[in-house]
């Protein structure tokens, strides 16, 4: 099982509070969000009474982050996950990585032989308890069946028969008595007991956490976590051993229904939150012991917007995109592992017409369209034996082309179904896709080399590529920025080269973006223009509905405060029909 390695000691106490929250000097010390979040939540105050605040200060207590709070060089912040959960992102002076520590309601208590006897009483009267519907609402029932078996009032066992809720509680002949549990010891035996049985166990507070990326359990020891404000934490669940290593991979990888073996050590699956795990199983192939990754994606997708708030885009390159996808282009988001690539694809997906129809094919479902008409396909695989009733990108992909979809989505290209997705562009399918390379160059070089092997001649039809990165800042920081949005505009079978046009280029030392494509875009002059009956010798008018557009879409974004992923589909179609775009 899990651990729990707090950073410092649970003996530390403030003062005594047995008396209530009035009487203690502590609470009343405390700021008013606190105080009022610790009276609401005992196990939160008790863990407050943990804290050395003589050496790291009074925690702040936030109701919400701000992306700006990662300029906190020592942070030391409670904020609410949800649920009776909090978390406390705290400095940890002697390394890079500061702490997260999850308050969760049984923190502060110890109540490992508590639970297991509510679990025996359970059983023991398993033939008088309603019997289990797993169809049903698994988490009311479980709760049901705490309650039939407890009692509130104070610790320890009721006197025999007192309050009993059932008229025959009999083992062997001799009445069973019911666990008389305090107010808190019942919140928290409840909490561990829904957090164990029907969800992830000590992760629970990670994935309910809407400010964490990344989960990453790298063998025995400390996990990880990508965290959208402060960026690389280290959380206190631990693993002290293999075998308890092996034992939660093994039990987290039955409940995603993918299970691992040394036989078949990997898994991927999505979690029922939404979120992608990755298991390697055993330490045949992971010398550290087991490991596992948990990639999170927000309910509700980054917008345009919020993306131009973050540096990520521009507007006159957000004007050049609607017009790319608006006028049925291909485009790919390439780059590397957490560069950004589904966040952007997911947002440009706002300049798809509204009335189209829309297929996505993926590997994971992360993908979030706002149309109405969307058709969203997953692989499928059996973990055992992938050969046996496989659904594979492929064989959706080729699924797809009889649909009649107006835009084609795929979560990645990786292999053999990159030559369907170019025959679809040859048929006239308007195609979008992710895919992992960090230049064009690279980019051309893995599509048209095995497994995907797509002709060389055909490369022209992926009208446009985007390029993206994590990089560092003028400022030191690090985010995400496109580098590059290319143009593929042909290619020559004599000298096996592509012509390849650079439209925008992020420029490191400003932080800023060039329109380096500006009057010299082979896909604004001779594919969209042409699309849009400019006359050839006017073909420069184009340039103007790009600056046109970007002036829309900054005074949507500034002036109207558009933000939001679904408003702005929205604000978008209506601009759409009254003709502005």
């Amino acid at each position: 099982m899990a651990e729990i390695v707090l950073p410092f000691s649970r003996e530390n106490k403030v003062d005594g509070h047995g008396e209530g929250f009035q009487n203690c000097a502590f609470f009343q010390s405390l700021p008013g969000p606190l105080r009022e979040a610790a009276e609401q939540h005992h196990h939160l105050f008790d863990y407050l009474h943990w804290l050395p605040i003589e050496e790291v200060g009074v925690p702040q207590y936030l109701e919400m982050l701000s992306r700006k709070m990662d300029e906190v060089k020592e942070p030391n912040i409670i904020y609410p996950v949800g649920k009776g959960i909090f978390a406390h992102i705290l400095a940890d002076p002697a390394d890079t990585r500061h702490h997260y520590i999850a308050i969760e309601p049984a923190l502060t208590m110890d109540l490992g032989r508590t639970l297991s006897e509510v679990e025996t009483r359970c059983i023991e009267l398993g033939d008088q308890l309603p019997e289990f519907d797993a169809e049903g609402d698994r988490e009311r029932q479980l709760l049901d069946y705490v309650e039939r078996v407890t009692t509130p009032g104070g610790g320890g066992l009721e006197v025999s028969g007192r309050r009993s809720w059932f008229p025959f509680l009999r083992r062997g002949g001799v009445k069973l008595s019911r666990l008389r549990l305090s107010e808190q010891e019942m919140e928290g035996v409840k909490y561990l007991f829904i957090r164990d049985k029907l969800k992830l166990g000590a992760l629970e507070p990670l994935v309910s956490d809407p400010y964490i990326e990344d989960i990453s359990c790298s063998g025995v020891g400390q996990l990880f976590i990508e965290h959208k404000v402060f960026k690389g934490l280290k959380s206190t669940i631990a693993f002290s051993s293999l075998d308890d290593l092996d034992d939660f991979v093994v039990r987290l990888a039955e409940q995603v229904r993918k299970p691992v073996s040394y036989k078949s050590p990997i898994s991927d699956a999505m979690l029922p939150s939404g979120a992608r795990i990755n298991i390697v199983y055993g330490r045949d192939v992971s010398k550290r012991g087991s490991n596992f990754s948990i990639r999170k994606f927000s309910q509700v997708p980054t917008s345009i917007f919020e993306l131009v708030d973050l540096g990520t885009i521009d507007y006159r390159m957000l004007a050049y995109l609607s017009l790319a996808i608006d006028n049925g282009m291909n485009l790919f988001v390439a780059g590397e592992s957490a560069s950004g690539k589904t966040t952007m694809l997911n947002a440009l997906t706002a300049f798809i017409h509204p009335m189209a129809k829309i297929v996505s094919i993926e590997d994971t479902p992360e993908l979030q369209v706002p149309h109405e008409n969307w058709i969203r396909e997953v692989v499928q695989t059996d973990s055992q034996d992938p050969k046996d009733g496989a659904v594979t990108t492929f064989d959706l992909l080729k699924a797809a082309l009889r649909q009649r979809p107006n835009e084609i989505l795929v979560g990645e290209i990786r292999g053999p179904e990159g030559n369907v997705a170019f025959q679809a562009m040859q048929t006239g399918h308007s195609v979008m896709a992710t895919f992992h390379a960090s230049s064009i160059e690279k980019l051309i070089q893995r599509i048209t080399a095995a497994p995907i092997l797509v002709p060389k001649s055909y490369m022209d039809n992926l009208n446009v590529a985007i390029l993206m990165s994590s990089v560092r800042l003028p400022d030191g920081k690090v985010g995400r920025r496109i580098t590059n949005i290319d143009e593929i505009a042909g290619y020559d079978p004599p000298s096996q080269s592509f012509d390849i046009v650079e439209s925008f280029k992020w420029d490191e030392a400003t932080d800023t973006f060039d329109f380096t494509g500006n009057m010299n875009s082979f896909v604004l002059e001779h594919k969209i223009a042409t699309r849009l009956g400019i006359p050839t010798n006017q073909k420069h008018r184009i340039y103007a509905d790009v600056e046109r557009r970007a002036r829309i879409f900054a005074r949507l974004h500034r002036e109207r405060g558009i933000t939001g992923f679904y408003d702005v589909l929205k604000v978008l179609s209506q601009a759409q029909r009254q003709g502005l775009l």
